[in-house]
């Protein structure tokens, strides 16, 4: 059980600098239960609580994880350069607490990106150490072949690697798709590893990170959904 005044607790949330939100509370503009609030001092209990703010609901949560199927054309950066940036696509609330990708997908891949404010987790699941797989669906420009497969499975040489880099898993989905298991999450890995191949990757969607399925969380592309925790138990290695 923890209680923290109003102020702190939209602040925390991503509303604005405390001096905005205790504004916010004296405009009348916050509601719990029903009942407008005014006092921004008042403590209240945050566990399960939940808020209406400019008549949207919020829940309260001391952090947040966050599964979007990230569409084409946007990059993964606090401070996109070329495209627009992945934050762009969530709440502004999200940005003022520091909302960041976990890993980076290329601009042009899609899929399932995680994000969160928890630093430990998005180092943890950052970390190479973490041995977290992550599945691909890699469309190709020439048809796969058995040799495609074998080769990836044995390891290709990159120039800036000192050694070979093999997929944990490979196979063939049809005549110009691959998918492919990784635990490295190197540079541009699987496009390169393909071109090492003697193949060129046209499009990648990643479709699964540890045991975390994008097809079961039906989002369609550029939709998001937070994590519950039994979501989150799945991000862990296979």
């Amino acid at each position: 059980m923890s209680k923290l005044t109003l102020d702190r607790i939209l602040q925390s949330q991503g509303f604005g600098t405390r001096k905005w939100c205790t504004e916010l509370v004296a405009d009348g503009e916050v509601s719990i239960a029903g009942k407008v609030i005014r006092d921004s001092r008042i403590a209240i209990e945050t566990d399960d609580l939940e808020f209406t703010v400019f008549g949207e609901s919020w829940t309260y949560r001391a952090h947040v994880y966050i599964a979007l199927n990230k569409p084409a054309n946007f990059e993964c950066s606090r401070k996109a350069s070329h495209h627009p940036g992945v934050l762009t696509i969530l709440p502004e609330q999200f940005n003022r607490r520091d909302v960041q990708p976990v890993g980076r997908l290329d601009h042009d891949t899609t899929g399932l990106l995680l994000m969160s404010d928890d630093g430990p987790f998005i180092h943890k699941q950052s970390s190479p150490r973490h041995h977290m797989p992550k599945v691909y669906v890699a469309t190709t420009h020439e048809p796969v072949t058995p040799d495609l497969v074998a080769q990836l499975l044995a390891g290709v040489k990159l120039h800036d690697e000192p050694a070979p880099l093999a997929a944990v898993t490979c196979r063939k989905i049809d005549s110009h798709r691959i998918e492919i298991v990784l635990e490295q999450g190197k540079y541009h890995q699987v496009k390169r590893m393909l071109a090492a191949a003697g193949n060129h990757c046209v499009a990648l969607r990643r479709s699964q990170i540890g045991m975390l399925k994008l097809d079961e969380l039906g989002l369609a592309e550029g939709e998001w959904c937070y994590l519950d925790a039994a979501q989150l138990a799945l991000l862990k290695p296979g």
